[in-house]
């Protein structure tokens, strides 16, 4: 097990420490220090994956963040399985096991490999739009060869063993990179008694001079970074987070960022230690040191592994002793490019040739390959290179001066690495989070961030500025200018000398022309993650897309985990040309977060399992318990479901709950109900204007029920209100609802209504929610209070202050059920007692608890609404026959009325919530079963609506069913069907929802 490509000496491994790592089933060796993708070039690994579209061979490119390729699964075992992690951002460690997370049956030998063969015919840009349509019989087929051919690698089935968490900082200046441009910015803000954060992606500080041969006051670049890291580490107030990548930006200077803490140690963290940490930072000034991404050139086949960008190689040589392949050919639009063969040479490598684009460069560094006698060709490319897996050889010939022809005759060299670089691409991604927007430069050749509120500096490559010497003392101006801003005097600060190289000006060159049209040429990959091409991007413009959003979303171009690192700048240059645009006038596509992926437990951190989702219990639960009840989760809250005895199935619990409450007496566990008190003297005004109905006239000591609505109109929720005083109401939500609701009010009181004096206080713990509720009602509840609760002192729909069993209590009479009811509300603490005493005197009543279940079925045969059930969104109250709970007369608007008011709301053949009585009884029609008219019509059928709510009515005998259907209110009695997928049609008859008891008279005895 030899590592074929590394170096005897340099870099900054640990030769010392050899570690063995395993890809696709296969041991390798390598070294303390190396990335997976350094590892993997030292032992001469060309293919690590295929690509997306047409699975041709693939190898790694680059050598950090920007990496498109090397994304591979790691995990030793099911539960530690992490995919599409990038291998140039994977510290190695011993016993580490990847594999690619494409190719069957092999990454080196894959079938899918014969499309990528076939040519881009079969897979144009926008396919998917365009194909699978026809035969309908073959969807079925379709859909599964997709579904096996698509995606990158594959979540774990198995619980992750790791543990996340997050804290919560803040500082003075947020520094974000730690190169040469941030660390200066740190030290100079630390030294100026400043709080501090500076992060850096990278396991260790130091940015491009890690890569680099570099000398700061005539010593290696890296003691300079030492000296500056060893004394930031001295600052209390200076928090050093390598392994951090600063993943989202956002307004007010809120950053966040993503520690890999662990990720280098081994597949699981150590014990009581956290793999990942996400730091939520508050920063009064940041200071954007990012950097820039080389930026690889576009040219025939030049996916082929073997194919880099210069910088890379650089970065492999002398930071990792690697040196990937034996003989390179440079082609590069810029001085930058040369670094690589120079470094090349210095490995004991051939060179084959530097192919400048430009027609005659002189600078420091082409000039220092001169005096190598370095083979270097001017003005000429690469237009193809030649190899399947590995680069084999490459085309080369002159080029027009403005690069946009080839002339002359082909040339071709042996060679099995080719290093391109069309230049630098400032990272400009965090500035662009925060809505700020790119601004073009000709002379960098590259998007600059653009003006921003934030309180934001920038320094170093992510202002086109490459040179170590002006990086540096760019980092420290902004270190000064944050100083000032926070009020803290100047620090001082003396920079290293570093030696300023004469550079050449740049070719502004992306696309290399080809003997043949774009469209006929070999593949020239523009994004390598998603397989788009040049000729891809041709045909879209030709097509007609011409913002460049447009091109990027037919093509896809940008669409992948590296969100067109490389590719975005040279995608928007082909646009250009072929819309006949400069680069400004087409524009650019603006990133968003996150900047690299991010494990979903970063995100969540310690918000997993009952931290994410808490139990909540009512004060009964102990009792629910020991009767044997089973439980669903209704908003967090552990509800009865239903109350299983011995031997009962669920539906003959269900029909023994039912039957109780219409016969005699039920009790239910109410608790969970959300409830809002709301006071101030314009509580009353605010309720009018969140509520679709008038609340003005509303009586102290009664009740009303309201539909809460959206800006759109659309029912979001609903519940009963009472009035307790003057100013004072509270207000009862669905048990799912609550929080949102509670936060819909703080929202228009604060944004929309700051004028009105209203106060609002969840208060749903407080309360204790006992409803009993029967024919027998009134007789348990006479039993425990000594208030006079005939119909004559308590009506319908009023609420009393009273003592029931012993303790003070407000009673509701409403009814979710159609029976007479009392809803018994005490404070939580005297809950479980109150309970107790109402089951021990309802026994000669027959009480019957009884469950959630039991009460939707009820409720439907009452024809009741369910929020969030018999409500979806995409109704209001008119759809749901509810006309009479919106007031159009109040002097203020209602939330919603305009929404209501819109032309998709009022016209005619929406769907309207109907009850569907089966033509056989016995029949119940599952939930969200689709109406059609004709069962037997031509496919594909016409949906007519749906069903919210279905069950089996105990006490009417037959099935019930809520639904909607397209103009349902005026089709009542006709016939509709519904076709079940094991192929039975269920018929049904449109008919009022309200099944039992049409009149009320029951509720109101």
């Amino acid at each position: 097990m030899t590592q074929q490509n590394r170096l005897t000496s340099g870099g900054r491994i640990d030769r010392s420490t050899p570690l063995t790592f395993t890809y696709n089933g296969k041991q390798y060796k390598g070294f303390k220090g190396d990335t997976l993708a350094s590892a993997m070039l030292a032992n001469g690994i060309d293919v690590v994956a295929r690509s997306f579209k047409y699975s041709r061979p693939r190898g790694i490119v680059a050598c950090g963040a920007e990496e498109p390729n090397a994304v591979l699964q790691l995990g030793a075992t099911e539960a530690t399985q992490v995919p599409n992690v990038r291998a140039t951002q994977q510290e190695l460690f011993d016993g580490l096991v990847s594999a690619s997370t494409n190719g069957w049956p092999s990454v080196d030998t894959d079938v899918m490999g014969m499309i990528g063969k076939m040519g881009g015919n079969m897979m144009p840009p926008g396919f998917y739009y365009k194909t699978f349509m026809f035969p309908e019989s073959l969807w079925d087929t379709y859909e599964s060869m997709i579904r096996k051919a698509a995606g990158i690698g594959r979540a774990p089935k198995e619980k992750d063993p790791d543990t996340y968490d997050a804290i919560n900082q803040h500082c003075d200046v947020m520094i974000v990179g730690a190169g040469p441009a941030g660390l200066a910015a740190a030290l100079t803000a630390a030294r100026g008694g400043a709080r501090v954060i500076i992060a850096d992606e990278q396991n260790e500080f130091g940015g491009s001079l890690l890569n680099s041969t570099e000398q700061l006051d005539g010593k290696p670049a890296t003691e300079w970074v030492r000296a500056v890291v060893e004394e930031l580490s001295t600052y209390d107030d200076v928090l050093l987070l390598p392994r951090s990548t600063v993943n989202g930006y956002h307004d007010h200077n809120f950053l966040t960022i993503h520690e890999r803490r662990t990720d280098h140690l081994a597949d699981i963290a150590p014990v009581n230690t956290v793999r990942q940490r996400m730091h939520r930072v508050r920063a009064k000034w940041v200071v954007l040191a990012t950097g820039a991404h080389e930026r690889p050139l576009v040219y025939a086949n030049n996916d082929v592994p073997g194919c880099m960008i210069t910088g890379a190689v650089s970065a492999y040589i002398n930071r990792y002793g690697v040196v990937p392949g034996n003989e390179l050919v440079v082609m590069t639009t810029n001085d930058y490019g040369y670094q690589a063969a120079l470094d090349w040479a210095d490995a004991g490598r051939k060179v084959v040739a530097i192919v400048d684009t430009r027609e005659a460069a002189v600078g420091d560094r082409t000039e220092a390959a001169r005096q190598r006698g370095l083979n270097i060709i001017s003005g000429s490319a690469v237009i193809e290179v030649q190899g399947t897996k590995r680069v084999t050889g490459v085309s080369v010939a002159g080029l027009s001066a403005s690069g946009a022809k080839v002339i002359g005759s082909v040339t071709k060299l042996k060679a099995d690495t080719v290093a391109t670089s069309g230049g630098w691409s400032p990272v400009i991604h965090l500035s662009c989070h925060t809505g700020s927007r790119p601004v073009w430069s000709d002379s960098v050749v590259g998007f600059l961030p653009g003006p921003t509120v934030q309180k934001q500096l920038t320094a170093g490559g992510i202002n086109g500025q490459y040179e170590t010497a002006v990086a540096l003392q760019e980092g420290l101006d902004a270190g000064q200018k944050a100083l000032a801003e926070v009020g803290l005097a100047v620090a001082d600060v003396v920079l290293p000398e570093a030696k300023t190289l004469k550079v050449a000006a740049p070719m502004s060159l992306f696309h290399i022309p080809h003997l043949k049209p774009t469209s006929q040429a070999p593949k020239q990959f523009v994004d390598y993650q998603t397989d788009v091409t040049a000729a891809g991007i041709e045909i879209a413009c030709r097509e007609g897309f011409e913002a460049i959003e447009h091109v990027k979303r037919y093509t896809a171009m940008g669409f992948g985990t590296d969100q067109g690192k490389l590719g975005n700048i040279n995608g928007m240059a082909v646009a250009a040309k072929a819309l006949n645009k400069t680069i400004p006038e087409t524009g650019t596509t603006v990133f968003r977060p996150n900047y690299t992926p991010i494990a979903f437990g970063a995100i969540i951190g310690r918000n997993a399992g009952a931290l994410f989702e808490p139990e909540r219990y009512t004060a009964m639960h102990k009792w629910h318990v020991e009767q044997g009840a089973m439980f669903e989760d209704v908003g967090q809250w552990k509800r009865p479901w239903y109350y299983p005895q011995k031997g009962e199935s669920m539906q003959q619990s269900l029909n023994r709950e039912c039957m109780a409450v219409r016969n005699a007496v039920g009790i239910l566990d109410a608790s969970t109900l959300g409830k809002i008190d709301v006071q101030g003297k314009d509580a009353r005004e605010f309720l009018g204007r969140v509520y679709s109905n008038a609340w003005a006239k509303l009586a102290i000591g009664k009740c009303r029920y309201g539909l809460m609505c959206g800006e759109d109109g659309m029912v979001f929720d609903d519940g009963v209100t009472a009035c307790l005083g003057e100013n004072h109401f509270v207000m009862t939500t669905t048990t799912g609802g609550a929080a949102h609701v509670y936060e819909w009010l703080e929202i228009y009181h604060q944004t929309e209504w700051p004028e009105l004096e209203v106060y609002f206080n969840t208060v749903t713990d407080h309360w204790s929610t006992a409803t009993i509720t029967g024919p027998n009602s009134r007789k348990l509840l006479e039993e425990l209070t000594d208030f006079d609760v005939s119909n004559d002192n308590f009506r319908y729909m009023d609420w009393k202050q009273i003592t029931v069993a012993g303790v003070p209590a407000r009673v509701f009479r409403i009814s979710f059920t159609g029976e007479l009811s009392f809803e018994i509300n005490v404070q939580a603490n005297y809950g479980m007692a109150v309970w107790e005493k109402l089951i021990e005197a309802g026994a000669k009543y027959g009480l019957t608890p009884y469950g959630t279940e039991t009460m939707h079925v009820l409720r439907a045969e009452k024809g009741f609404i369910i929020a969030g059930q018999d409500t979806d969104g995409s109704v209001h109250p008119y759809d749901l026959g509810m006309g009479w709970c919106v007031s159009n007369q109040k002097p203020f608007s209602y939330i919603g009325k305009r929404g209501m008011n819109r032309s998709d709301c009022t016209r005619a053949n929406r769907k309207q919530l109907v009850g569907l009585k089966t033509k056989d009884p016995k029949q119940v029609i599952p939930e969200g079963s689709a109406a059609v008219l004709d069962p037997n019509g031509p496919k594909p059928l016409e949906i007519q609506g749906h069903i919210s709510s279905s069950y089996w009515s105990e006490t009417l005998g037959h099935s019930i069913a809520m639904g909607f259907i397209k103009g349902g209110l005026d089709k009542m009695g006709e016939t509709v069907y519904y076709p079940l997928g094991d192929g039975t049609v269920i018929e049904a008859e449109i008919c009022s929802p309200i099944f039992f008891d049409p009149k009320g008279e029951r509720q109101n005895v």
